[in-house]
């Protein structure tokens, strides 16, 4: 779907920007063409400065994706889930990253997220990238105490792992 998406604004990289940001963050486009996140209004200048682009590109880019059946409901309908990761740190919690070979696989949220519950470790959140919209998809799970190091090495042995990071 991401490059179904993409497509649509093939003839312009700056609206292709304002497109992988919207993604991203999981804002929305309102009726009026603003975008939201929630009711809270983003500013279009402040969208534009924080991918360097023009204001009236996200303008142009807004008025694109309500001119498209298609793209009005998808950006009409997205919304952000808030995350954990960030505050790991403050909170002292451990994030899990996980790159997979082939994200497509089935099964690869449950075969982690068991390998860590037959531990007795509580999981504070999971949250996996849509092999649609990133390039390189992960799996982070946010647990509520440190990983032992045998479920460590019991993750980056699983067959589909290609790379592991603790936080």
């Amino acid at each position: 779907m991401f490059d179904e998406i993409m497509k649509k604004f093939e003839d312009s990289p700056s609206q292709q920007r304002v497109i992988r940001l919207l993604l991203e963050r999981g804002f929305s486009v309102n009726d009026e063409g603003r975008v939201v996140s929630g009711g809270i209004e983003i500013p279009n200048t402040g969208i534009a400065r924080e991918i360097d682009v023009d204001r009236r590109v996200v303008d142009a880019t807004t008025d694109a994706i309500l001119a498209d059946p298609e793209l009005r409901r998808i950006f009409q309908n997205i919304s952000a889930i808030p995350s954990l990761m960030d505050l790991a740190p403050v909170l002292d919690l451990t994030v899990l990253t996980v790159t997979v070979g082939d994200a497509e696989e089935t099964g690869i949220v449950a075969t982690v997220t068991s390998a860590i519950a037959e531990q007795d470790i509580a999981i504070r959140q999971v949250i996996s990238d849509d092999p649609e919209f990133s390039d390189e998809p992960k799996l982070y799970v946010i647990t509520g105490q440190q990983l032992p190091g045998e479920l460590i090495n019991e993750i980056r042995n699983m067959p589909f792992v290609r790379k592991i990071e603790l936080q």
